[in-house]
């Protein structure tokens, strides 16, 4: 039974952070409709990510040094950062943005820090709650650095994570060769952060999917949202399945009516921001990753188990269980482009033989997906121009780490009833 004060909630989008916000509003007593026009949860952005829950990744970009990293690596395709030079008033706006939240760097790395902090709570209850098993492994993640002014600028980054409440440690070569032995590579020293984790972006959020249908969300997947349409009186969502079809006439288009809505459309947000009357400023930055298939016993005994990040290479890794390990990295401002390019998982591969020689990697399978990205990195968990319009979007490289906490703030925006 509906609770007395419960209101029916669009959520568009199943992706991490649509599946988070439908489970908070649902566990709040409203009745919830999520649409996505893949036929399963999880198949754009939250497919095959880097694996880490990382409030020791939680620093922001925005730095002069990032600024002349990107212009220096321009011309270099294999490089972390990468800019197609073709100009587009979007990328330019984003970028002038981008720029000007430089002032807030600190501030902007601290918020960040403490809102992933505050999400590990929220996600390992849920999956606590509802039995989702997605390869969770609790052995925290391990950045290391090849030089000295590498170490030291870490250094003072863990100093604004500090003040977000977060512990990371200093660690030697040797204690780094202790808490992962299949680590190679000259390597000047590290930082540790034991209370970071990682798992499986895309089990974790279908398993999410199944708990949050049976809680009673109603699940439209193979459902495009052709317009969003909000007024005083409600919300009109119009949508048309996106099933094949015998013939050549599409779907006809369907209208449902609801109280609010919830934008968690990833890099769509943005364009369906300006239909509501919003600017959701979100870029398309393109992610890769390779799963490497450890099937044989040598493979998965050279593979590592605690989660690294190598700062200067731009790459993140994971083990998702016995037989899987995720390598992920590199930024690319390429538009909404989602070919996968040979040239930027070259380098993933050559990153994994030289610091795992005893690894095959014969069976890597190649990904790449699209970062919805604000320009000051910072989510957008906000009410729109209309008080029926919510938006839980705009998490970039952090939706894994960031969503939990999220989504839980953003269904209590939603629950509060003077936005009726």
């Amino acid at each position: 039974m509906p609770r007395p004060d419960s209101l029916t909630v669009a959520v568009i989008g199943a992706g991490i952070t649509g599946m988070t916000t439908a489970y908070n509003l649902t566990r709040r007593g409203h009745e919830v409709t999520v649409f996505d026009r893949h036929p399963y949860a999880a198949m754009e952005t939250s497919f095959a990510n880097g694996g880490q829950l990382s409030a020791s990744n939680a620093e922001v970009w925005n730095s002069w040094a990032t600024v002349l990293k990107g212009l220096k690596w321009m011309v270099s395709p294999g490089a972390p950062l990468l800019v197609n030079p073709k100009p587009s008033w979007h990328k330019l706006s984003w970028m002038a943005e981008f720029v000007a939240a430089i002032p807030r760097h600190e501030e902007n790395t601290i918020t960040t820090a403490r809102l992933a902090i505050e999400a590990r709570q929220h996600l390992r209850r849920m999956a606590e709650e509802e039995g989702i098993d997605f390869d969770a492994e609790d052995r925290g993640i391990l950045h290391f650095y090849a030089t000295k002014a590498e170490f030291e600028a870490a250094a003072r980054v863990t100093a604004l994570l500090a003040k977000g409440g977060l512990e990371r440690r200093a660690v030697t070569p040797s204690e780094i060769r202790s808490i992962e032995p299949a680590l190679r590579g000259d390597i000047y020293g590290g930082f540790y952060t034991p209370s970071d984790f990682t798992g499986d972006i895309h089990k974790f959020t279908n398993g999410l999917a199944l708990a949050c249908a049976r809680h009673g969300v109603t699940m439209r997947f193979s459902t495009e949202v052709l317009s969003v349409d909000a007024g005083l009186d409600g919300v009109a969502v119009v949508c048309r399945s996106t099933e094949p079809t015998a013939g050549a006439a599409p779907h006809p288009r369907e209208t449902q009516r609801y109280d609010k809505v919830v934008v968690c459309g990833g890099v769509m947000s943005r364009q369906l921001g300006e239909s509501l009357g919003d600017r959701i400023n979100v870029y398309p930055v393109k992610g890769y990753s390779i799963t490497v298939q450890l099937d044989d016993p040598a493979d998965q005994a050279a593979a590592p188990w605690v989660s690294l990040l190598d700062d200067k290479a731009k790459i993140v890794t994971s083990r998702l269980g016995a037989r899987r390990f995720r390598v992920a990295g590199t930024a690319e401002f390429n538009g909404y482009n989602r070919d996968i390019r040979a040239e930027r998982i070259a380098p993933l591969v050559a990153w994994c033989r030289a610091h795992f020689p005893g690894m095959s990697t014969r069976q890597a399978v190649p990904w790449a997906g699209l970062r919805p990205m604000m320009p000051d990195m910072m989510p957008r968990v906000a009410r729109g121009r209309n008080p029926r319009v919510f938006y839980n979007t705009g998490h970039g490289h952090l939706g894994w780490t960031l969503s939990a906490a999220t989504a839980d703030a953003v269904a209590a925006l939603v629950s509060t009833r003077a936005n009726a």
